[in-house]
């Protein structure tokens, strides 16, 4: 493997050899030659592989562990990362207490249905104008209160069978859902936000007048091949919540 040369804009640009493994590594992750919580072949084994030296393939694996895409045990092994409820939250649950503390939510869905895209959920979402959607709607409380009215669409080519329980608590978090029912795991986020006004449905769920402002946080989550795989939109209340998000 050598160093590979591309040209963008009339410009040429190098691609490191560790940044190639990295983006091997990636490839077969989201192919599944590895599933969430399985050990990854050893640094040597990798290097030999892909005849690159031990140490290209460890900046590699940096660079796959900054992004949260493995995860390393010392004296075990390296693995590709799963999600649990309570990792979900502390990488993904953006809302703190008014004080800054964190919270852990309590959700209950709503509805489920099955709907065609709009054309600004088709663009959220990468596909064309005439896909199918799972669109769920549910509730997040916070010590006891509501205080966030989610909707999430997920692409049925994505997730055929995606199904969850109307009206009960959900014990799991929808990407933990994601990767345990279908092999795919949310490494990144890109998030939205803007001051809207509640609809009645919003107000009703959230205890509010109709029309009291909220922070709607809009998420794009996509999987480990830079696809997105969902698209949710979070009404929040900031009396109950505050949005908190570390820069580095």
């Amino acid at each position: 493997m050598s160093n590979e040369t591309t040209v963008s804009g009339g410009h040429t640009e190098y691609l490191p050899l560790y940044a190639q493994v990295k983006t091997l590594l990636v490839k077969r992750i989201g192919a599944g030659s590895w599933k969430p919580g399985q050990m990854l072949p050893s640094e040597y084994e990798l290097a030999a592989e892909y005849n690159v030296s031990q140490g290209t393939v460890r900046k590699a694996l940096n660079a796959l562990e900054a992004g949260r895409m493995i995860v390393r045990r010392q004296g075990v092994g390296t693995f590709v990362a799963r999600h649990s409820r309570d990792r979900a939250l502390y990488q993904f649950f953006r809302m703190v207490e008014p004080d800054g503390s964190r919270i852990i939510p309590a959700s209950v869905v709503l509805s489920q249905r099955i709907q065609r895209a709009t054309r600004d959920q088709a663009a959220d979402l990468g596909v064309d104008s005439s896909a199918m959607l799972h669109a769920i709607t549910r509730v997040r409380s916070l010590n006891g209160k509501p205080a966030i009215f989610e909707r999430i669409y997920v692409p049925v080519d994505v997730m055929p069978d995606l199904s969850v329980e109307a009206h009960t608590q959900m014990d799991e978090e929808m990407y933990v859902i994601y990767q345990e029912r279908f092999g795919i795991s949310i490494v990144r986020v890109i998030e939205r936000l803007a001051a809207v006004a509640a609809t009645a449905e919003e107000a009703k769920r959230l205890g509010l007048k109709a029309g009291t402002p909220l922070l709607e946080v809009h998420r794009i989550a996509t999987d480990v091949g830079g696809q997105p795989v969902e698209l949710r939109i979070s009404r929040c209340d900031t009396r109950r919540c505050r949005y908190a998000a570390e820069v580095l």
